[in-house]
């Protein structure tokens, strides 16, 4: 679990992490969240003079913002969580609750790599392929907090088959877990990971060249998709398989460039905040009700 104290403009003003310690069960890591938040605050009223007045927590699954309610979350072991109701009640201040990419999302879109751009979308790549809309400032979460999944965009209907119950979906062929197991089968080492088969490439593996062309030319197609529908000004991209920088990026841009008829190519460049996007991004989202209810 990573925390911090976020001050008005988004500036980092303490981080703290913590294990998840989820084989505890599901109810102590919702007690370890409260006492977490709750010794963050004592921490700034300690050493900076002054108690937080909102906070904000990003949790994965599948979260209902409005009612305040982590629905469900298979690895924590989360049914209908009232998280907003808890927190509220262990700090006495007004919560904010959001789902962790978009909130992530949130904090790249607007004092990240998307900063400046009105229209956005963030795409981290990792064990699987989520994404976060970004509209005029804020996050679009759909008529049922669903959107943004490009990561179950079928891109190949005859490909792997997936967890969500599709094939072909792009999460299957392009994130970090799927560079790692295609490049374990092709190298021949079980422990061979994505980090490894981007050395390969930047080495000239022509076989690692290959494993990372295919998830390239996967993205790409996805991403394409995902232009169509949202017109974004910018697209970032972020997750562990970024982290190869340009040996990910010059490729990208070619096969997005490649693929794209009368759409707008969108700026594609990578993410700013690392894994610190999470903590700000909840940050954002408690300045942000408190703005909203100030103005209410």
């Amino acid at each position: 679990m990573k925390a911090a104290l976020v001050g008005t403009d988004g500036t980092l003003l303490h981080e703290a992490r913590r294990a998840t310690g989820r084989e505890r069960g599901a109810d102590a890591v919702v007690e370890t969240i409260l006492a977490f938040a709750a010794d963050l605050r004592a921490h700034g009223e300690k050493h900076l003079g002054e108690s937080a007045v909102a906070a904000g927590v990003a949790v994965p699954g599948i979260v209902d913002a409005e009612k305040g309610i982590a629905v469900y979350a298979a690895n924590l072991g989360w049914r209908d969580v009232p998280l907003r109701a808890l927190l509220g009640e262990r700090l006495g201040v007004p919560v904010a609750l959001g789902h962790d990419v978009r909130t992530g999302g949130l904090a790249e879109g607007r004092i990240g790599a998307g900063h400046g751009s009105d229209r956005f979308l963030f795409v981290p790549l990792g064990t699987g392929i989520a994404g976060a809309i970004g509209i005029a400032g804020a996050i679009e979460a759909g008529a049922h907090g669903y959107a943004g999944e490009i990561g179950h965009i079928v891109v190949r209907p005859d490909g792997p088959d997936c967890g969500c119950g599709q094939r072909g979906c792009l999460e299957t062929l392009a994130s970090a877990a799927a560079v790692t197991r295609a490049w374990a089968a092709a190298s021949g080492d079980p422990a061979a990971d994505a980090a490894d088969c981007a050395k390969a490439v930047e080495s000239g593996d022509p076989a690692a060249v290959r494993v990372w062309q295919d998830a390239v030319d996967a993205l790409a197609a996805g991403l394409v998709t995902a232009l169509t529908l949202l017109d974004p000004g910018t697209l970032i991209i972020g997750g562990g398989l970024a982290e190869a920088g340009e040996t990910l990026f010059t490729p990208l841009r070619a096969a997005v460039k490649e693929r794209i008829t009368f759409q707008k190519l969108p700026h594609i460049v990578p993410a700013a905040l690392g894994d610190t996007a999470g903590c700000l991004g909840a940050g954002l989202l408690a300045w942000d009700l408190l703005s909203t209810e100030v103005s209410a």
